[in-house]
């Protein structure tokens, strides 16, 4: 069996951190210190877009009519408002001349006109009180932002007549960019502390509390540093750093909670710290390698997508996934060895509980020492457990309906594309695009471009306009603008800028002939694009997911059947969150208590994203549950004992992982920005049915149900097992499960369950 290689291994690690445990953290101490200089300022160099193909023919189009049209593409507007004058007023109209000279003077400003050179009705509000200058700033994302920064001062607030403000999608991109920040910054103040305070409640000790927030700490900024030097080769999203902040904390507490709670097990046990930190690699370290290589693979599959705001998930989760797994692997043990029975100083929960005098304590420890307390008992979950499995079927039917019906909602998902209204009211671009958006007809910047390419005559341009103009969508054709071989067309469609009749007219448009070529482009067209994208590419990544996880399940397990109920039940934890996604920010239920205003869509990325997220996460906390039920089943091979012993020594662990993570999850939730509210809260809410529910009731119902078949392999499976497998502990002889200690005992459906406490002091 691979035990021997595989324990060889992580022997020889084990005997390097035991024997330089100062060395290692020091070592770990000065990379960490680098990694502050080297992710510092990476926010700044972060993107707030990304969520267009970069390969579709919108996005070509798009980059035309940039070069070919810069005035057709405008990314700036300047919203000029002329009170109770009115904007056709003659002091009013020279201010606002000599303001748009002003702007086209601007280096890096092109394609400047406003209303009062055009004098288009679409540039005037309906009430004749506020104007537009429209503008296209040139450069990629970080190069406008940077100019918008520069310019944006000298436009902003009175000028003479005029109140301006200032708009357009590069002013939305760089407010979200600075709200995200600003949010984030909060969410760690937040998180921080009242993680810290959970992790006093957990451990009790002060001392060992603290060992998971460095871990956090430590995985944070090391993930910020690969972020800065991935942002020198390609664009990654802002909103990535949400995902930095919630899984840096929350696998790190995952990871050092398992690890902790097993060492602070062997101290209980009487081993010596050597030992101790050697058992616990061996078992609980090779379970949290494996955790964070499922966790990896569900967020490595975003990397399919073209989209850089999916792949950018991808970059920040996968790094800080090994990193959080790396520092509980490599600083953890070095502490926990300096640290040894210390590890259970600054007890604060002597402060409220007293051991009566001459009493034995909670944990049976003669000498008073405690091994973890509620989170490592656990026998309120030992009899949760044995009662689930008493009533297996009505648990599993029940809570898989349950489920179901929660998931309903997302049958009616509608997706669209972020704008302007995922920002706070008052942002001063929302408030520009909500006054277009009521005051001005014709939609500026909301209809769509047809971009013509190759010579062609006046007399072609005009048909192509006329039968476009006959489509049944097509509310109006204005153009062509011709230069040289090219042309462009701008289509208004009836009906919302990317509603159902917007987009079937995209597809209308780009199936009309021609005498030139033509691509389509605008807001419809780039979700279009995506939407198609997306569907191309979600089979090969939900292939990998499954595949990965299937094949890693069964190294841990050497079951066929333990890795399909995984992926099923992952699966099915997640239909709470997405139905809460479109009943909530779809339908617009609690917008108000929530803050934030429902589009009547859901941002086209976002299910992919938290679908990879909270798969991972489930996969993680599955991971930690299956692996002590396989100890233990190796060391008596009883199947239903397996269950709920395995349930009484992670229940609580896994919960308190859970409830963590959700409190992180909740404080980015907290964010301005709805996208980051909607990932933030739908992900608290998976967290947590995932293991409240799915790991309390229906994984020990289906595995009664499935009896002793859970554990079947076929011959050649069994035998690839044996060479290649791992798993948390050893088998033992079942001559070690006859003692009892009285601590835990529960019972199974079909007999006693009972000294798990003794079972579980039988150390790898």
């Amino acid at each position: 069996m691979s035990e021997v290689n595989g324990g060889s291994r992580i022997g020889g690690w084990t005997r390097f951190v035991t024997a330089r445990p100062r060395l290692s953290l020091l070592v770990a101490l000065v990379i960490t210190a680098f990694a502050v200089l080297a992710g510092s300022g990476v926010g700044d160099r972060m993107g707030s877009g990304g969520w267009e193909d970069p390969t579709a023919s919108s996005t070509y189009a798009t980059k035309a009519l940039e070069r070919e049209f810069p005035a057709s593409q405008p990314n700036l507007l300047l919203l000029v408002d002329a009170g109770e004058r009115g904007v056709d007023d003659p002091a009013v109209a020279a201010q606002a001349e000599r303001l748009t000279e002003r702007l086209a003077a601007e280096e890096g400003v092109v394609g400047v006109g406003s209303y009062w050179q055009t004098r288009a009705p679409a540039l005037r509000a309906e009430k004749g009180d506020e104007a537009l200058i429209a503008a296209r700033i040139v450069g990629e994302e970080k190069e406008a932002g940077e100019i918008l920064e520069r310019i944006a001062p000298e436009f902003r607030g009175t000028q003479g007549l005029l109140e301006v403000s200032v708009g357009g999608p590069v002013a939305v991109r760089h407010d979200i960019q600075t709200i995200i920040q600003e949010d984030l910054l909060r969410a760690e103040l937040i998180a921080l502390p009242v993680t810290l305070v959970l992790l006093v409640m957990v451990f009790g000790s002060a001392v060992a509390a603290l060992l998971p927030l460095g871990v956090g700490i430590v995985a944070i900024l090391g993930t910020n540093a690969v972020l800065r030097g991935i942002t020198e080769i390609t664009d990654v999203s802002v909103f990535a750093q949400n995902l930095t902040t919630a899984l840096g904390l929350g696998l790190a507490v995952d990871y050092a909670l398992f690890i902790v709670r097993r060492f602070r097990e062997e101290l209980a046990e009487g081993a010596e710290v050597r030992d101790a930190v050697g058992t616990t690699l061996r078992t609980a370290g090779r379970t949290v390698l494996f955790s964070a290589l499922t966790v990896a693979v569900s967020l490595a599959a975003m990397m399919v997508f073209p989209q850089y705001f999916l792949r950018s998930f991808a970059y920040a989760g996968i790094a800080v996934v090994l990193l959080a797994a790396a520092a509980a692997l490599i600083l953890l043990p070095a502490a926990l060895m300096l640290l040894g029975h210390r590890i259970n100083s600054l007890d604060l929960r002597r402060l409220f509980t007293r051991v009566r005098k001459g009493a034995a304590p909670a944990d049976g420890r003669a000498d008073g020492s405690r091994s973890g307390g509620a989170v490592e008992t656990g026998r309120g979950w030992g009899r949760t457990a044995a009662l689930v499995m008493r009533r297996a079927p009505l648990f599993a039917v029940g809570t898989a309906t349950a489920l179901v019906l929660l998931g309903l909602p997302f049958l009616g998902v509608k997706f669209g594309t972020a704008d302007d209204r995922q920002l706070p009211s008052g942002a001063e671009s929302r408030v520009v695009q909500d006054d277009i958006r009521s005051g001005f007809s014709g939609s500026p910047g909301g209809g769509l471009e047809v971009l013509g390419e190759g010579a062609a005559t006046s007399a072609e341009y005009a048909d192509f306009r006329d039968r476009v103009a006959g489509l049944p969508d097509v509310l109006r054709v204005d153009g062509p603008v011709v230069s040289g071989d090219h042309a462009y067309f701008t289509v208004l469609p009836r009906g919302e800028a990317v509603g159902q009749e917007a987009q079937r007219l995209v597809r209308e448009l780009r199936a009309e002939p021609a005498a030139f070529d033509t691509s389509v482009t605008g807001t419809a067209a780039v979700l279009v694009d995506s939407k198609d994208s997306i569907g191309d590419r979600l089979p090969l990544a939900a292939g990998i997911i499954v595949v990965v996880t299937l094949l890693l399940v069964f190294l841990l397990t050497g079951s066929v059947l333990i890795p399909i109920q995984a992926v099923a039940l992952n699966a099915l934890s997640l239909t709470a969150m997405f139905g809460a996604v479109v009943w909530v920010f779809q339908d617009g239920n609690f917008s108000g208590l929530l803050g934030f205003t429902s589009t009547g869509d859901i941002e086209t990325t976002l299910p992919v994203l938290m679908f990879c997220v909270a798969f991972g996460l489930s996969m993680d906390y599955g991971v930690f549950l299956i692996s002590r039920i396989k100890e233990e089943y190796d060391r008596g091979g009883d199947h239903e004992r397996s269950v709920v012993f395995g349930l009484q020594r992670t229940g609580g662990l896994i919960t308190a992982a859970a409830l963590i993570l959700a409190v992180v999850m909740v404080a980015i939730g907290a964010s301005r920005v709805t996208n980051t509210k909607m990932l933030g809260l739908g992900i608290a809410l998976a967290v947590v049915m995932d293991a409240m529910v799915v790991r309390s009731l229906l994984v020990p119902a289906v595995m009664k149900l499935t009896g002793s078949a859970t554990w079947w392999a076929p011959g050649p499976l069994r035998r690839f097992h044996d060479r290649f497998g791992v798993s948390e502990g050893e088998a033992r002889p079942a001559a070690v499960l006859d003692g009892t200690d009285g601590s835990g005992a529960a019972e199974g459906a079909g007999g006693a369950v009972s000294g798990a406490g003794e079972r579980d002091k039988v150390r790898a």
